[in-house]
């Protein structure tokens, strides 16, 4: 666990205390824009092999009973609702400067909050575990979505 200090509106999956997994990345916008545009602009460009890593990552959890998520569908989104999904995300909350992303299943709950403050947007993806089998999970999946979203948020200029 971090000590990373969050911004005020972000929302957790649970306390920090509880928490298997935090990671909370931000980068400063070349021009404001929500969180929607923000989430547009980022699956309209994949990073490339993030198609193979999704398929290998179904393939080998889908025996322990982890539901397949399929990637990223590139599909734009104009006004999620809450009830909305944006593909495997469950949308919670959404605000012109705030969207709340879920996926929950037995094994564990995913909360990813986006955020919008001007120019500066941010990723913070905090995670419980139930079980032995959601702890096994995070063990490869932690060090990956902290580069992932590195990655992503960093092409977030060229690709908006």
């Amino acid at each position: 666990m971090t000590d990373t200090e969050l911004p005020d509106d972000v929302v957790l999956v649970a306390p920090r205390d509880k928490l298997a997994y935090l990671d909370h990345q931000s980068v400063t916008l070349d021009r404001p824009m929500s969180p929607i545009e923000a989430w547009n602009a980022l699956m309209s460009r994949p990073m490339p092999l993030l198609k193979l890593a999704f398929r290998t990552r179904d393939l080998l959890a889908a025996p322990f009973g982890i539901k397949r998520i399929d990637g990223f569908s590139r599909q734009r989104h104009a006004a999620p609702l809450p009830g909305d999904h944006l593909d495997f995300f469950l949308v919670e909350d959404a605000r012109p400067d705030r969207l709340v992303l879920t996926a929950r299943d037995v094994h564990l709950d995913v909360l990813v909050c986006l955020l919008t403050h001007g120019r500066e947007f941010s990723v913070t993806a905090s995670v419980i575990t139930h079980n032995l089998v959601g702890r096994l999970y995070m063990l490869p999946v932690a060090p990956a979505h902290r580069l992932i979203v590195r990655s992503m948020i960093a092409r977030l200029n060229t690709a908006a």
